[in-house]
């Protein structure tokens, strides 16, 4: 939404996001530890991934006791509720939603009863067979509204039948295309299980070697495992399924590696002290920004980044560029997703939530302004004009990922093809819109050869259109699960939590 006169637009306010990735799981097994409260730090520190809605799910070998609600993994959980989330396994999850409506039944981890007792699950990624796989459903296990829960149910009905939840995940997984990195459980292992293309991040960390303790962690990122102060162990390989228990931990492989890692993570997606296959991501945010100065150069008096995103790349612009690195923008960090919303009133005395400019940085200064991506355009053309309107002279928008081109099925939230500016825009035409003098892109070369993994181990999609997995667009949707058993879009099933 945009105003004609000029005035800032709800594209900075909290519910205007950059594109979002599915979710964060962490899992841990650690007799003697605090595992709830690991979980939560280990959540903590994924916040990133997802806002919507958090949960953790314990086992002290008898039972499983599961708590989720919407909001933050810090409004969700206190002091009293990971007190009476005892112990020596757990798994947890902060949601996105890429598949089903945001609200609570859809928040993770799922738990479903089997034969032999209870199975907790939390799903980072996106499935692109989930009407496939819902068709293998019993009649009493259908209804489900996610992909995550046709999963859980799928692995529950295999267990209640007598199969072990091991060998029910060996023998399932192989049909579920996708991305999925998966932490699960029962009331005495912890399983973890990641796609055959590796498209979404998944470690393991050793836990208390120093102490004596031991314990084992598993975590969307790497940055999860030093909160907790887990050491990294290694990556869990696509097409591999981890069962840590009591005898340590045992590698079971259902899928030959094909490794399409999503090449988003390096741009965005992830926190920049998070290291994936072996490539730290601050660094290649840096290297892509250096990069990008050199394909791109222009006569300016500052580069500034937009906060948070933009920085490691700013910064390597005006290293190789020898344009003074500042910060003009100033981000609140404490805006999330609950802010109250501004009125219509409220927007148009041009209430700025997100971000203000340092007018004393800006006026009258030529501007490289360096950004992650451009999605819809919307958030650049407020930040074009809240700049200008600071006094900036020059506006020059350098973006350190290629264009956007097409929609990511794999779970990345972005707009369809027809909303994406850059598919129906030229770079130049993009300019215009949002009033930039200049606007460059990397190329998508060279974002590759930044993040020092080979070409072909990447998934591009976004940028060249080239799915890894060959996909039914038709088949796809955020609601798809939902209209099928006729549940409105977005709709509140229940009021009851917890």
């Amino acid at each position: 939404m945009s105003y004609s006169d000029g005035r800032l637009s709800m594209d900075l306010d909290p519910l205007e996001r950059g594109p979002q990735d599915a979710c964060g799981v962490f899992g841990v097994w650690a007799p003697g530890e605090e595992v709830s409260k690991l979980t939560y730090f280990g959540l903590y520190a994924l916040q990133h991934r997802g806002q919507e809605s958090a949960g953790i799910a314990t086992s002290d070998g008898e039972r499983i006791v599961v708590y989720k609600d919407m909001g933050l993994v810090s409004q969700v959980f206190n002091e009293a509720t990971l007190d009476s989330l005892g112990g020596h396994l757990a798994i947890g999850h902060c949601r996105y939603s890429t598949t089903g409506s945001p609200v609570w039944e859809n928040a993770q981890p799922t738990f479903y009863t089997a034969r032999e007792g209870g199975l907790a699950l939390g799903h980072n990624g996106n499935l692109i067979n989930t009407p496939e796989l819902a068709a293998m459903l019993p009649d009493q296990r259908r209804g489900a509204t996610t992909d995550t829960e046709v999963l859980t149910n799928l692995l529950a009905d295999r267990a209640h039948q007598g199969q072990s939840l091991e060998d029910a995940a060996v023998e399932l997984l192989p049909k579920v295309r996708g991305a999925f990195s998966l932490v699960f459980m029962d009331e005495n292992t912890l399983y973890a299980a990641r796609d055959p293309q590796g498209i979404r991040p998944f470690v393991l960390g050793r836990l208390g070697e120093t102490s004596g303790s031991g314990g084992w962690v598993v975590a969307s990122e790497t940055a999860a495992l030093d909160i907790v102060g887990a050491k990294g162990v290694r990556e869990i390989e696509p097409g591999e399924l981890l069962v840590i228990d009591g005898d340590g931990v045992r590698s079971r492989r259902f899928a030959p590696t094909t490794r399409k890692g999503c090449l988003f993570e390096y741009v965005y997606l992830a926190r920049p002290d998070t290291t994936i296959n072996g490539r730290n991501v601050n660094s290649t945010r840096v290297e892509v920004g250096r990069r990008l100065a050199r394909e791109h150069p222009v006569e300016a008096d500052l580069v500034i980044p937009v906060p948070e995103s933009g920085t490691p790349a700013a910064v390597g612009y005006a290293e190789a560029s020898g344009i003074p690195f500042a910060q003009g923008l100033v981000k609140n960090s404490y805006v999330g997703r609950t802010f109250i919303q501004p009125s219509q009133t409220l927007r148009q005395l041009g209430i700025r939530l997100k971000l203000n400019p340092l007018r004393e940085v800006i006026e009258g200064r030529r501007l490289v302004v360096v950004d992650d991506s451009i999605v819809r355009g919307n958030t650049q053309r407020a930040l074009v004009r809240m700049l200008r309107d600071a006094g900036a002279a020059e506006v020059h928008v350098r973006i350190s990922s290629p264009p956007v081109l097409w929609p990511c099925y794999y779970g990345i939230d972005f707009a369809t093809r027809a909303e994406l500016i850059a598919a129906n825009l030229s770079t130049d035409e993009i300019a215009e819109s949002v009033n930039a003098d200049s606007l460059a892109y990397v190329d998508l070369e060279e974002l590759i050869a930044a993040s020092e993994q080979p070409k072909n181990e990447l998934c591009r999609a976004c940028f060249d259109g080239v799915y890894p997995l060959e996909v039914d667009a038709d088949s796809q949707g955020k609601y798809l699960l939902e209209k099928a058993c006729g549940t409105p879009e977005g709709s509140t099933l229940a009021t009851s939590h917890k």
